[in-house]
Formats: C-alpha cells, structure tokens, sequence
C-alpha cells in the first residue's frame, strides 16, 4: 500500500491572488473555495494532470526559501515565451543561470518554482 499527493498546500497572505496566478499560469477552470471548522478559508484549483493547489493564508511574511517547490515546464513554445508569460502575470525572475536548465521564478508573494525546457 502506498499513498499519492492529492494536493500540494501554499502558504499567502492572498489566497484569491495567488490562486488566480497559478489558475492562469497552469490553464486550470475556476477556483474553489471552503472553510474549515474554524472558519479558515482556502482557495483551491485542480490542474488536468498532477495534485491539486490548495491556497492556505497565513499572516507571517515568507521569510527563507521554499523546503517545496513547483516544477512547471510550457505545454507548447519555448522555456523563453513561457518565462515572459509567467512574469506578464506577475511572477518575478530570481535566478536564471546559464549553466542550469531552469529557471527559478518567485510567484506575486515569492513562493519559488522552476520553469524547465519543454518535455516533448
């Protein structure tokens, strides 16, 4: 028996924000929203393939980098037109090296992920 990622939990101070990045970053359908029993709400999105994103908020500022992170890679174009997509919707570039095959983008809050070369 073994068990499989159903969701992968960030942490925001904007869930609506964040979740309306990563919904037009990964091409998902609406966000879902609920709360828990002590009245927390979260923001959720479900990508056609892979776990789901839960936007969870929290109130202390993202202070070191992620011990998670994303790795995302363009369904069509370039590693490039991807990155500028990426950043047109409010990601930033942290590092983009040339002797790596990705580059390290921070989402509107900072969050990290990597966008690699397409896999095709």
């Amino acid at each position: 028996m073994a068990s499989y990622v159903i969701a992968v939990a960030i942490d925001c101070h904007d869930t609506d924000r964040c979740a309306a990045f990563w919904s037009a970053a990964l091409g998902t359908g609406p966000a879902r929203t609920w709360s828990d029993a002590r009245g927390t709400r979260y923001v959720q999105i479900s990508p056609d393939v892979g776990a789901d994103l839960l936007f969870q908020p929290v109130r202390e500022p993202k202070a070191t980098k992620n011990r998670v992170h994303l790795d995302i890679t363009p369904e069509t174009g370039t590693q490039a037109t991807e990155v500028a997509r990426l950043v047109e919707l409010g990601a930033n570039v942290v590092a983009d090296e040339p002797d790596l095959p990705w580059v390290l983008l921070g989402d509107p809050e900072g969050n990290e992920f990597c966008v690699l070369p397409p896999r095709r």
